[in-house]
């Protein structure tokens, strides 16, 4: 309602100025009546075009403007070439004169704007990879900053693009630094000690924001906004913020997800060493642990408790939280594959 009102006020004061103007038209029968109608038109055509430049692309924009300059150019030749010099300049000339350069003017855009989408610009081809590459961005959640396997993994190399720091996680990871608990007091530091890793490391590229979204009052949140912004992808190791920022069809960078994959595979009847260092949850069950810290249940292994034994691999399960590795007793291996088979 607003933009509609401020748009009929456009409209009168360009009539009112017309009509004030009047008497540039003397040479024109009605000068008064002339100069209210040409700026009201004129105010109605340039509503019109900001219309309609806010959904064409730039490439149609152009070539129309340019259209309508050879068309403004041509009508000009035509008619100091022939009109003046023919006829005499009197009130029909110039409306004559006019007209024609309403009608070339009209012609030329016309054309311009239906054939703009076939030009193709060098400067359009330029632009591109410039702009996706300024698209490339990594953003960090808390969660991924503490782990403090990031560093790790973009000193590698294979992180690459720029990564984005909002001050929102940065507050937040301050929040947990100044914390009365111990523990979390502790994590936090961490993750101070990571960004200043990260900040040091050579070819890295790390950009803090200062950016937030005062509606919004969850930090996972926050950071989907912010990728919904920026294109960019999420940093995680967060299981549910995964799951939310896919559904929102973002792209998610999981630490742990990358960890798994990573993980050596292990087949059904394959032998290894491992020390039983726990109970397992079922009677007679032990529980070791590999050096990528993948769980190993071993079947009446409970006996072993603190020692190092050979088992065979029955199975393995992947699950959200990482590989679960099923053996029993090496000797055993064959006929518990053959039960389970």
């Amino acid at each position: 309602m607003y933009t509609y009102f401020l748009r009929v006020l456009l409209v009168l004061f360009s009539a009112l100025f017309g009509y004030l103007a009047g008497p540039v038209f003397a040479f024109l029968p009605y000068p008064s009546i002339f100069g209210t109608t040409f700026g009201a038109v004129l105010a109605i055509l340039v509503i019109t075009a900001i219309t309609w430049s806010k959904r064409t692309s730039l490439r149609v924009i152009v070539a129309g403007t340019l259209g309508l300059l050879v068309g403004i150019i041509a009508a000009n030749i035509v008619s100091y070439t022939l009109i003046f010099k023919i006829l005499a300049l009197d009130s029909n000339t110039i409306a004559l004169y006019i007209l024609i350069n309403i009608l070339f003017g009209y012609t030329g855009a016309g054309i311009g704007i239906k054939k703009g989408e076939d030009i193709t610009f060098t400067l359009f081809r330029r632009a591109a990879p410039e702009k996706e590459k300024e698209q490339d961005y990594k953003i960090l959640d808390t969660s991924v900053i503490i782990d403090g396997r990031i560093a790790d993994l973009c000193e590698t190399g294979f992180v690459e693009g720029t990564i984005l720091l909002p001050q929102f996680v940065l507050r937040e990871l301050q929040h947990i630094a100044d914390s009365s608990d111990p523990i979390k007091r502790t994590r936090g530091r961490r993750g101070l000690d990571i960004l200043n890793k990260l900040q040091k490391q050579v070819g890295i590229d790390v950009e803090v924001i200062d950016v937030d979204f005062p509606k919004i009052k969850e930090v996972d949140d926050k950071l989907i906004a912010l990728a919904q912004k920026n294109k960019g992808k999420i940093l995680t190791n967060d299981f549910n913020l995964n799951k939310v920022a896919e559904l929102q069809g973002l792209t998610v960078l999981n630490i742990n997800q990358l960890a798994n994959s990573l993980k050596p595979v292990v087949l059904p009847g394959e032998v290894m060493n491992v020390r039983v260092l726990k109970e397992g949850k079922e009677e007679g069950q032990g529980v070791a642990y590999l050096d990528d810290g993948t769980m190993v249940v071993v079947d009446n292994a409970k006996q072993y408790l603190g020692r190092n034994i050979d088992v065979s691999v029955t199975s393995v399960l992947q699950t959200t939280a990482g590989r679960m590795i099923f053996t029993v007793l090496k000797g055993e291996g064959a006929d518990k594959i053959s039960e389970r088979n």
